[in-house]
């Protein structure tokens, strides 16, 4: 473990089997990761690849519960990608999950169109032109389009999914034109959606969208996701979503 694991990261219990390498002072997963994993529809014949996976969270925590046949972690920053690479090994998962460094507008190219089943992408939610302190930091790749934009992920993925494939993608409410339009404009028809707030009486401030390449045009709006209740408490839902007993 020791070759596995550098000084300046933890390994972190993911409660549910299996743990994630993640740095002190960096970019660590958060509440959107763990939501995205959940709501993807992704059954044990899928292949799954998700764009932009940082830490190797999501392909963790869907094999945790999903099984599918393949996934594929696509991730440009070299360190960010070995150290997903390095969770793959520590939890024995190499033979289910493959980490590959690349950018995302190369990988229909490299790794074949119309090959998968499933995307998931957990993007940078904030544009570029939005502001940013150092842009070569790991933080503002992870929240700024600064390697990718919207529309570059959402091209990607329509090449990458097989006709009838879905994305599924969290994302910030303050972008939900953004999505909707180019999700439509890329040939990724909107089929379900679900907002999540804070807490009950708050305004959303994520959503979790999912896509059909070539599907048709129905969109459903599922009921609200809340973090917390009245009470400040984590809810039922979250609760269950992370396997907690309560």
């Amino acid at each position: 473990m020791e070759q596995l694991v550098h000084r300046d990261e933890t390994v972190d219990d993911l409660q549910n089997g299996f743990s994630i390498i993640q740095k002190k002072h960096s970019f660590r997963y958060g509440v959107d990761a763990v939501l995205l994993a959940d709501f993807a529809d992704i059954k044990y014949r899928h292949s799954v690849i998700d764009l932009g996976t940082g830490t190797g969270i999501i392909p963790i925590l869907i094999y945790s519960r999903k099984k599918p046949v393949e996934i594929t972690a696509v991730e440009i920053q070299k360190d960010m990608a070995d150290m997903a690479a390095r969770s793959i090994v520590l939890n024995g998962l190499e033979k289910n999950i493959k980490v590959l460094c690349m950018d995302i507008k190369d990988a229909p190219m490299l790794l074949g169109k119309s090959r998968y089943d499933c995307v998931v992408t957990n993007p940078p939610y904030m544009k570029k032109e939005c502001g940013i302190n150092n842009p070569s930091e790991t933080k503002a790749i992870a929240r700024f389009e600064i390697m990718c934009s919207l529309e570059e992920i959402l091209i990607a993925a329509r090449e990458l999914l097989k006709p009838g494939g879905k994305l599924f993608m969290v994302h910030r409410t303050d972008r939900l034109a953004d999505i909707i339009y180019e999700m439509r404009d890329k040939g990724i028809e909107p089929k379900r959606i679900r907002f999540v707030h804070p807490s009950i009486g708050k305004r959303p401030n994520l959503l979790l969208i999912e896509g059909a390449r070539g599907g048709n045009k129905e969109l459903k709006f599922m009921d609200p996701l809340y973090i917390h209740d009245e009470n400040g408490e984590y809810t039922e839902e979250i609760h269950r979503i992370y396997g907690r007993k309560v």
